[in-house]
Parts: C-alpha cells; sequence; structure tokens
C-alpha cells in the first residue's frame, strides 16, 4: 500500500488535519498575494499607528505603513526560510543517518559523536551564539537553521536503518551483488520515508519559531525585509497605545505554528501501521 492512500485514507474525517491544512493553505495565499499587493512600501506619517479599519485591517504602524501587507510579506519571509532550514536539515541528516546506520563502527561513532555536541548546546542559545558572528540574512539564517536542526534527524535515520538493514530480503540483495549505494536507495531509504515526512512536517512549526525568535532579537531578518518576530519586537514598545502592532503578526504566528503541529500530528497517526484501519484505504 502506497504512503499516499494511506494518508489520503487518513485525512478523510479528520478534522484536525483538515483545519490546520486550510490554515496552512490561507497562509501559504497570502504569502503569494502579498508580492502583489505592495502597500506598504512607502511611509505614510500622517496615518501612523492608527488602528484597524476597513481601509488597514491590522492598522498600520509606526511609519504609517499597512500592517496587514506586511503581515503577508512576513508570511512569505518566515515560510521561505522554515522550508529552506527544514530541507537542510533534513537532507544533512538523511545522508549522515544512512551512513551511520549502514557502516557503523567508525563511521557510526563519528557520526553520533557530532551529533551529541550538537546536543549538547541550548538549541537556541546555539542559534544566538552563530548568528551573532555571522552576517545576517535569509540565506544565511536558513543555513544555520538547517544546520543546527540535522542531528536529530540523524538519529531517526540511524535507528531505522538499524531495523532494516539485517533483515532477510536486505540480506538477499548483499548476496545477489548489489553495491552499497543501491541496498541503501532501493532496499533502506523507503523504510525510512513515513518518519521523515512526519518529523519534517513538525519541523517546519519549529524552524519558523526559531527564525521568529532570532528576528526578535535582531539577529534574524533585518530590514527592510518583514518578519513577524520583527514586526512584534518593533510593536512592544507601543503596546499600551497600539496593541495591534503586536498582537495581529504574533496571532498569524501562532495560527501557523498551530496548523503545522496539527497537520504534523495527523500525517504521524496515518502513518504509524499499527493504527491504520487498513479496510478504510482499499
Amino acid at each position: 500500500m502506497s504512503r499516499l492512500r494511506i494518508i489520503t485514507a487518513g485525512l478523510r474525517g479528520n478534522a484536525g488535519a483538515a483545519a490546520g491544512l486550510i490554515i496552512l493553505a490561507l497562509v501559504v495565499l497570502g504569502a503569494i498575494l502579498g508580492s502583489f499587493g505592495e502597500r506598504q512600501a512607502g511611509t505614510d506619517l500622517e496615518n501612523s499607528l492608527k488602528p484597524p479599519s476597513l481601509e488597514h485591517p491590522f492598522g498600520t504602524d509606526s511609519f504609517g505603513r499597512d500592517l496587514f501587507s506586511r503581515v503577508l510579506r512576513g508570511s512569505r519571509v518566515s515560510l521561505m526560510v522554515g522550508f529552506s532550514a527544514r530541507t537542510i536539515s533534513l537532507l544533512l541528516g538523511l545522508v549522515t543517518g544512512l551512513l551511520a546506520g549502514f557502516y557503523g563502527r567508525k563511521t557510526d561513532s563519528v557520526i553520533m559523536r557530532l551529533a551529541d555536541i550538537t546536543f549538547a548546546f541550548p538549541t537556541l542559545l546555539l542559534l544566538i551564539a552563530v548568528m551573532a558572528v555571522v552576517t545576517p540574512g535569509l540565506v544565511t539564517l536558513s543555513a544555520v537553521l538547517g544546520f543546527v536542526g540535522w542531528a536529530a534527524i540523524a538519529r531517526l535515520v540511524r535507528a531505522q536503518v538499524l531495523a532494516v538493514k539485517n533483515r532477510e530480503y536486505v540480506d538477499a540483495a548483499r548476496a545477489s551483488g548489489v553495491s552499497d549505494i543501491s541496498l541503501i536507495i532501493k532496499h533502506i531509504l523507503p523504510q525510512c520515508l513515513s518518519p521523515l515526512i512526519v518529523v519534517y512536517t513538525l519541523g517546519l512549526g519549529m524552524a519558523i519559531m526559531a527564525e521568529s525568535s532570532l528576528s526578535f532579537l535582531g539577529l534574524g531578518v533585518q530590514p527592510p525585509d518583514p518578519s513577524w518576530g520583527r514586526m512584534i519586537s518593533d510593536g512592544i514598545i507601543f503596546m499600551r497605545s497600539a496593541w495591534w502592532l503586536t498582537v495581529f503578526p504574533g496571532l498569524v504566528l501562532t495560527l501557523t505554528v498551530c496548523s503545522l503541529n496539527l497537520v504534523g500530528d495527523s500525517l504521524r497517526d496515518m502513518l504509524d501501521c499499527r493504527r491504520i484501519d487498513f479496510r478504510k484505504s482499499m
């Protein structure tokens, strides 16, 4: 049974997955539309700190820029950084996990000790330390977030490889003269895909939160590019007089992360063979 059929069958009647997908689709649509609705490009000090209205649904910021447009553009930045960082983590963790689990011995020891060193530092503190010594930017931020998140994926892949590499069909393929690369790609890698899909989805929310945290501290996305974390940070000083500057970016950030977690939790349940009702997927 293909994983696509399992996921499709699991989506039927799953309210949590449906809600998460709807919210995520709206955020992605907003990110796309934000590229066309550039009402925030210029400043208009006469309209600074205007409360929400029909003309400005989220109000305006201290420079008179439309906050709704900036939140839409911020979603584009956050999603781009989140997907880029998580993809880098996935590639690094997948390659190192496959090598550690398949070859073992010194290769396994070296890779797992590097993973232990990465785990020894609190994630946010490690991100702050690295971003403090490099030039902030979208590419740099994606690369740093991706590098920090590789260790957990490597351990997961290694565990999956250790569970399947000595099974009969793998031994039969090895005895028939199949090369190591072909053995890994055709016989071992497919067994790692289900947990990787779940971990990738759940990790997107964490990557977006990490990007927002660094931007909040001034170490992430730099002006003039908008970021949810940066908007929240800039609006704190106006919290009493202009609450919308922090509430709306924070609300959209919360909804986005919650939607990704809902989708990830649903995928975990769908791809867990012990909990699948195969009759529903026929």
